[in-house]
């Protein structure tokens, strides 16, 4: 019984150091690839490092130099989720690469498209049915995880930003076609930062709820000022004004319609208030049918 126990533990042992060479010489491939003009940085005329440099790394997901170097050379460390995330946008990743990068480093992924859980081929096909008014799923979180054509051309072109930045909360304090389309802006983030904080109660200890706000409180001034308030709302359904590029203002009815008992993930829809809105809408089905004839996925 005793060699089994020390047998397995060999196993499980000598696994975890097989991951970390692996998941080295991953970072190392995807670090060489990158050339410094690809995030900012001058070449210069003494590099010699295919790709950009340890540190240069290290410096742009704001992780020590010796503890990055550490990772690539396999030592037996430690490596957050929130870190993990920050390498995967440093280093460009696409999604499987960043599924294989936490994959390797045996940690669960928190971005919203590691897990689109709630949303079926029914569902799809309901968001689908509502055009040609705009409509999506959300979870608690605001990350939006699928959405009709109307909606992704409802703020703007939310084909075009990438699935691990297609957050509401995010997208109104940060994406300037979102914060255009916002006819209260001020108001808008208000509110929102006031949602997310009666939300996240249940979600403190949450890694990619906390990754969520610390994004936020670095990319928004708006968002830090108005966290810091301490102010609770409970969503609910509102009227909403947008100017949209395509078709120019439109007043909707907010409506959220919960997938389950617990207030989760929710599909949210739009109705026009009055019918200048509608025919509006209808121009707008029109002009993302045009651009993107398949209804768009997680």
């Amino acid at each position: 019984m005793t060699t089994m126990v020390q047998d397995t533990a060999g196993r499980t042992e000598g696994g975890a150091e097989i991951r970390r060479h692996e998941l080295a010489a991953f970072l190392r491939s995807r670090r060489e690839r990158i050339t410094p003009e690809e995030v900012g940085l001058p070449r210069g005329a003494r590099r010699r490092t295919p790709g950009l440099r340890r540190e240069e790394v290290a410096q742009l997901s704001a992780v020590g130099v010796t503890w990055y170097t550490w990772l690539e050379q396999a030592r037996d460390i430690q490596v957050s989720v929130q870190v993990l995330d920050a390498l995967a946008r440093t280093l460009m990743l696409d999604a499987s690469e960043r599924a294989h990068l936490f994959q390797l480093a045996a940690a669960t992924d928190p971005a919203p498209t590691a897990a689109c859980e709630g949303v079926s081929d029914a569902l799809r096909e309901t968001l689908r049915q509502f055009e040609p008014f705009p409509a999506c799923v959300q979870n608690s979180r605001y990350d939006i995880l699928a959405y009709n054509r109307t909606y992704a051309r409802l703020m703007g072109d939310l084909d075009a930003i990438p699935p691990e930045d297609r957050n509401c909360m995010l997208l109104v304090h940060t994406h300037p076609d979102w914060r255009a389309t916002a006819v209260h802006l001020e108001e808008t983030m208000r509110l929102m930062a006031a949602k997310l904080r009666a939300a996240m109660a249940g979600h403190l200890t949450e890694p990619a709820w906390k990754m969520l706000v610390k994004r936020l409180q670095t990319e928004s001034p708006e968002f830090r000022e108005n966290w810091e308030r301490y102010e609770v709302v409970s969503a609910r359904s509102r009227t909403k004004y947008f100017v949209n590029r395509h078709v120019g203002p439109l007043t909707l009815h907010h409506v959220d319609l919960w997938l389950r008992p617990e207030q989760g993930a929710r599909m949210v829809t739009f109705t026009p208030v009055d019918e200048e809105s509608r025919r509006r809408l209808e121009l707008l089905h029109e002009i993302a049918c045009r651009e993107a004839p398949a209804v768009p996925a997680a």
